[in-house]
């Protein structure tokens, strides 16, 4: 074979085009049989498992959302100038529509830039975790069935 000394679960990756990342961007692996060397030149010191998620048009977070990987090939640029204290593991969960409530539904993060302004309204003292568990037909308990939570919407 091409790269003897490169140990993949899915050799018919290497080379097939989409830089794979993790064991496949090695020195043994041709850096994904020449997959990975644009990746590699334009972010040099980004460490990702899926490099495929950096430049693709969303804002992935974590370890993609850093200056190495230049700021998720730039997906995550907005998103910074924007909420620059909102850390969480899924930026693009944030104004999608959804109130995902948790470390997403904070001042820092726009209230889940904007998606949870109207529970907050309707519950202004409701410390509940997970605000899409209201109103879904189920009496869930616990700190979501009090007065301030609606019993539980």
């Amino acid at each position: 074979t091409k790269y003897p000394d490169c140990k993949v679960d899915y050799p018919y990756r290497i080379g097939d085009g989409g830089c794979d990342g993790d064991k496949y961007n090695t020195e043994e692996c041709g850096w994904d049989g020449g997959d990975c060397i644009e990746f590699n030149t334009k972010y040099p010191d980004c460490k990702v498992d899926y490099p495929s998620s950096i430049g693709n048009g969303r804002c992935t977070g974590g370890e993609y959302n850093t200056e190495a990987c230049g700021w998720g090939g730039g997906d995550c640029i907005e998103f910074n100038t924007k909420y620059p204290d909102c850390k969480v593991d899924k930026p693009y969960s944030i104004g999608n529509g959804f109130c995902d409530g948790g470390e997403y539904q904070t001042e820092e993060c726009g209230w889940d830039g904007g998606d949870c302004i109207k529970f907050n309204t309707k519950y202004p003292d409701c410390k509940a975790a997970d605000p899409s568990l209201f109103g879904d037909g189920y009496c869930d308990g616990g700190e979501y069935n009090t007065e301030e939570c609606g019993w539980d919407g």
